[in-house]
């Protein structure tokens, strides 16, 4: 499993370039690889407003998330995902959900995420030094491959009910965990996650009780 360094470049949004790109009230957090057979790309990670969404081309991986954005109980999250650009090999990207000081060292977050080679993974991130698989790349039909142009389009759910978790891609449940363990606490933040190498169209995200 790639190994990666989380670096908080928060304090510097007001300033930085990037603010400026940022749709407002968004924040950032990278994740730059440390693997030397599995580098990030050059350039500077693009975050903006496009249509009804958001489009994120991703050198390096980060999470993005507005801190308004949080919910609490019984909840169904969705978005969907339209993979403008695969990577040359297999990297994630999906929802986030359950998060707290995603600025700080304590970060914590879960988040559930859909591979170009038809795979699901679920992790759990419980500050800097550590994360969790839940339950990892398994493969199924629900998952879209990119067509011959290179492009998919992955709906994506999470409902967190009072007992259980249920994952669910294009209107198909591809995982249940109960709300307990690594997946007990599903209040908080939600966002998204876009791994490096990748380039990706977010519409649709909202939440519902």
């Amino acid at each position: 499993m790639m190994r990666h360094v989380y670096v908080a470049v928060l304090a510097l949004a007001v300033v930085a370039p990037l603010a400026a790109q940022t749709p407002k009230g968004w924040k950032m957090r990278v994740d730059r690889s440390t693997a030397a057979s599995d580098p990030d790309a050059a350039g500077s990670i693009s975050f903006v407003t496009m249509g009804s969404g958001f489009q994120a081309t991703n050198p390096q991986a980060a999470v993005y998330w507005n801190p308004a954005n949080t919910v609490a109980g019984t909840y169904t999250l969705k978005g969907t995902f339209t993979l403008l650009k695969p990577s040359g090999h297999t990297n994630y990207y999906g929802l986030v959900f359950g998060g707290s000081d995603l600025e700080g060292p304590q970060q914590k977050y879960l988040y559930f995420m859909v591979g170009q080679n038809g795979t699901w993974l679920i992790k759990r991130r419980d500050g800097d030094a550590t994360t969790e698989n839940v339950s990892g790349k398994e493969s199924n039909e629900a998952v879209k491959k990119p067509d011959d142009s290179g492009k998919s389009i992955n709906a994506l759910e999470v409902r967190a009910g009072a007992d259980k978790i249920e994952y669910v891609v294009n209107g198909t449940v591809v995982h249940t965990t109960p709300k307990s363990g690594a997946t007990a606490k599903t209040d908080g933040i939600y966002g998204i996650r876009i791994n490096h190498r990748l380039e990706v169209q977010v519409d649709g995200l909202t939440v519902s009780k």
